[in-house]
């Protein structure tokens, strides 16, 4: 990737990459040895040190201790691979605001294009929530939180409908073009020059509150909450929040003024939403937020997404508990208002966002449209149905376990098959395409032995030798796979072995071979 022009006085990169350094999404394709000395012989694919765009001396620890832990070479070598990947590659630009010389910015891409989307940035980031404490270090993984949490707040105060931005002026980094959206046609207006892409999906407003409730309960930090833009930022959530709560139709039958409206010139009819930009018609009364698109960027078929209000209430309820620590009558306020509402959106995604399977039973529904009509089906990007507990949702039991069994199926229509790996595709890449990232969360919410052991091992032989988690892979052929750079799913990998040593280390003493 072309390296940006750094800002001497706001650059606070510990390693500066140098202007040598061959360009990732080249270096990730091709096999670097040493190869690992198992049965996959997995390349190595870190940058060398000068190429790599942060340093964290508490990951290349974890990484040393991790060697010891993780007994198969294959497995240890993904491992090593994977879960510095953000930090090696996708920190494009580390610094400060232009108006303010104690606000750090972050940006980060997730791999090829140089703009950064919400929701990736709060996932790449949660990867590293095991290595995140307090400190003032602007060197710190602590302080790249905050960058990110600074930097969304300006983003989601110029455009809050939209989920990808372009580059802070403040790096001098050019601003990246985007030709499929150059005909699009969105309301509320944007510009390109803040504005890479505005699709609204509701997750991306969630991943706002998710590291903000990362940041805090891993390192205490109320106060930082209240310096800068967050609570604002906030405000500007709710408010795209509850005027999505707008139905197609008033009482009298007459066609609302839509808060959002997006038509893309396209083949695909994912990238574009029906009705002239509208969506399919969604019923009043049901308490549950609409989302234009799914977190794979996809437009839904039916704009009441439940993952995606399942996210949004479980991290508004935990973001208003930072809210109450801000000790002001306003913040006091908003800090009852959020509670209210996460509250409110789980009993409408119980009351609503259910239906009952004649094979399943009682089983959360992928979207509805309070109409009756529902979506059964489930999608590898987070959030998922899938997903629903490690986004800290409070499923109910019974009804999260019927909705695996579905999704985990060939009676979901996106759950693919084949001797080389069974995992959640999605129509991002179409039949056939199974998603590592799905088995990663399948994982991440699994307590059977069996269960992770299987699924590691189709990971491992997923990666056609490059050591790279990629995001999608052909069920039947693992030389047919997308993106060879994806950095948000090999730290999610990385994170999930974290996991696994954590609550089932003797899994990571098991042989792949």
């Amino acid at each position: 990737m072309r390296r940006p022009t750094l800002l001497a006085l706001s650059t606070v990169v510990p390693l500066l990459v140098s202007a040598q350094c061959p360009d990732y999404l080249d270096y990730a394709s091709q096999v670097h040895e040493p190869l690992s000395s198992g049965k996959y012989k997995l390349a190595s694919q870190r940058p060398s040190n000068e190429c790599r765009t942060f340093g964290s001396p508490a990951l290349e620890d974890t990484l040393q201790r991790m060697q010891s832990v993780i007994k198969d070479p294959d497995l240890y070598r993904l491992f090593q691979n994977a879960y510095p990947n953000t930090l090696d590659t996708a920190i494009r630009w580390k610094g400060y605001a232009a108006n303010n010389a104690e606000e750090e910015l972050t940006f980060i891409i997730t791999g090829d294009i140089n703009a950064m989307w919400l929701r990736d940035s709060s996932n790449q980031m949660q990867s590293y929530l095991p290595l995140l404490n307090a400190s003032t270090d602007p060197t710190s993984i602590a302080s790249l939180y905050r960058g990110v949490i600074n930097l969304q707040a300006r983003y989601l105060l110029t455009s809050p409908y939209c989920n990808s931005f372009q580059p802070p002026v403040e790096s001098g980094i050019q601003i990246a073009p985007n030709p499929s959206a150059s005909e699009d046609s969105v309301f509320p207006s944007y510009s390109n020059s803040s504005v890479f892409e505005c699709k609204y999906e509701l997750d991306s407003l969630a991943a706002f509150l998710e590291v903000s409730t990362n940041y805090y309960n891993a390192t205490g930090d109320a106060a930082f909450f209240g310096k800068f833009q967050w609570v604002q930022a906030i405000e500007a959530v709710l408010k795209v929040a509850e005027d999505m709560k707008t139905p197609t139709y008033g009482a009298d039958g007459e066609v609302l003024a839509s808060p959002y409206s997006f038509t893309r010139r396209t083949t695909r009819a994912t990238e574009t939403l029906a009705n002239d930009g509208l969506g399919n018609p969604t019923a009043n009364g049901t308490g549950l937020i609409r989302s234009a698109f799914r977190p794979s960027d996809d437009s839904t078929i039916y704009q009441l997404f439940i993952p995606a209000n399942m996210m949004f209430s479980a991290y508004l309820s935990s973001t208003a508990q930072i809210m109450s620590q801000l000790n002001t009558d306003r913040t006091a306020a908003l800090a009852q208002r959020m509670a209210d509402m996460a509250k409110s959106l789980r009993d409408a995604i119980e009351t609503h966002g259910t239906v009952t399977h004649a094979k399943y039973g009682k089983i959360y529904a992928f979207e509805v449209d309070g109409f009756g009509s529902s979506t059964i089906m489930d999608d590898a990007n987070i959030p998922s149905l899938l997903s629903a507990p490690f986004i800290t949702y409070p499923v109910d039991a019974q009804t999260y376990q019927n909705t695996r069994a579905l999704i985990l199926s060939a009676s979901n229509p996106y759950f693919m098959r084949g001797p080389v790996i069974n995992a959640v595709g999605g129509p991002h890449q179409g039949p056939g395409m199974a998603w590592p990232m799905a088995s990663i969360v399948r994982i991440f919410t699994s307590d059977d032995d069996n269960e992770i052991k299987t699924e590691l091992r189709q990971i491992l032989g997923s990666t056609a030798g490059l050591g790279l988690v990629h995001e999608s892979v052909n069920s039947f052929n693992e030389g047919r796979w997308t993106r060879q750079w994806f950095s948000w799913a090999n730290g999610l990998f990385g994170q999930m072995i974290l996991d696994l040593a954590a609550r089932k280390p003797e899994i990571l003493e098991t042989s792949f071979q």
